[in-house]
């Protein structure tokens, strides 16, 4: 009962949230930070990329740490040689290290199209992904063999859209689809501008472009005008991703609320002295939440939230546990980006690697795979305002939780 009441409260704030368009905080930088995991070493600093969304737009979910950046990465002929590259990458996680975590394979998805779809142009967007892919070995993605794609959300090579400032997001939207996934294909839809209805347009492009799983790293507050765009995020055969947002537990974000989206939630992954040799915990910042507006679907079962319960997967989120990221647009060369931005496409990349994107016209799949994946337990995404207690709703449970849905990837055994 306790539990009820407070998804209750929480769907009340959801609606004051949703009228007023409230600004979320997310969790910041302390000495210390303490949760059911224990309590963990001073965080570094961690910023958003993009602005708080106005109404009737999304805002981008990365978040770039202050205190890493510089390097220029490998350029030219020589630049596959691993030796170069170690002395000017920073110390984010690297496509080996990410697929070592989660035992995937280096091999597989080249069938496969993953798109992302983003708000306006990154200029630098295809010599960054060289960068990125060339320092870490991974094999050429570029317009010339055929492997990269850029199209404005009518679906042409140009005009291409202005700079919407979410430059940084791009690139880490396109180098986490090339660690999870090196041999996909990657289809960048660039949207006019980061309003709902243009972002879903790009989305409805991105499919009729032959993309067979399109990544979303962004969201706003669920209202009643959501529905009307539901339909853009369902395209059977094609895989949809989304994230779950970065401002912990709070009222759920669109499009990951939509029950023919995968809502992709975060961890803190790092390195232990166990047979996996990582651990993980909830991240601070992971959105979850109950959908005061969206049913809940026939295979999530979960008992305390009458609705939509977000999320249903995750992978590492964390900005402090983050991957390395290039960009030169809106950063200085190398950085550590994080948010539930650097989870969607990198699970997009899993599910191309799969190579059954037909299995997901919405996350049931998973649900009926769960042991295909390693269940997430310590952790909680509690925010101040915004405590869930106990309940799994906000705290990384045994089984099924808000932070981190069902777990992370554990090879392809769930894909």
């Amino acid at each position: 009962m306790k539990s009820r009441i407070r998804v209750l409260a929480l769907l009340a704030a959801g609606a004051t949230a949703v009228l007023g368009l409230a600004t979320s905080v997310a969790p910041t930088a302390s000495a210390t930070t303490t949760h059911s995991g224990g309590t963990q070493p001073a965080a570094p600093r961690s910023v958003p990329v993009c602005a708080t969304a106005l109404p009737g737009h999304a805002s981008c979910f990365a978040r770039i740490r202050t205190d890493v950046h510089g390097g220029t990465g490998v350029r030219g002929p020589a630049a596959g040689r691993a030796t170069a590259a170690a002395a000017t990458l920073p110390a984010g996680l690297s496509p080996t290290d990410l697929r070592a975590a989660y035992s995937l394979p280096a091999t597989g998805g080249a069938n496969q199209t993953v798109a992302i779809a983003d708000a306006g142009d990154d200029a630098t967007a295809e010599a960054d992904l060289a960068v990125y892919r060339t320092s870490y070995g991974l094999p050429a993605c570029t317009t010339a063999n055929g492997c990269f794609t850029k199209a404005n959300q009518r679906g042409a090579a140009t005009p291409l859209p202005p700079d919407q400032g979410w430059s940084v997001e791009i690139a880490l939207d396109l180098d986490m689809v090339s660690a999870a996934c090196p041999r996909c294909h990657i289809l960048l839809v660039e949207a006019d501008d980061a309003t709902t209805d243009n972002l879903a347009a790009s989305v409805d492009e991105a499919v009729a472009l032959g993309a067979n799983e399109v990544s979303n790293s962004y969201g706003g507050p669920e209202s009643s005008d959501s529905a009307r765009l539901a339909p853009h995020y369902s395209h059977p055969g094609v895989a949809i991703l989304a994230s779950s947002g970065d401002y912990g537990f709070q009222p759920t974000s669109a499009p990951a609320v939509y029950s023919s989206v995968i809502a992709v939630g975060g961890t803190s992954l790092t390195r232990a002295a166990n047979a996996r040799g990582w651990s993980e915990t909830a991240w601070s910042g992971a959105g979850s939440g109950c959908s005061a507006w969206f049913a809940k679907p026939a295979w999530q079962t979960d008992p305390n939230c009458p609705g939509r319960m977000v999320a249903d997967v995750a992978a590492d989120a964390d900005p402090n546990t983050g991957p390395a990221v290039y960009c030169t647009e809106g950063c200085r060369g190398w950085g550590i980006i994080g948010g539930t931005s650097a989870s969607s496409p990198f699970l997009a990349g899993v599910v191309a690697l799969g190579g059954h994107p037909g299995r997901f016209p919405d996350a049931s799949y998973l649900y009926a795979h769960a042991s295909g994946l390693n269940d997430v337990i310590g952790g909680n995404n509690s925010v101040s305002g915004m405590d869930c207690g106990g309940d799994y709703q906000c705290n990384a449970v045994v089984g099924y939780d808000g932070p981190t849905g069902l777990g992370t990837p554990k090879g392809l055994a769930a894909f």
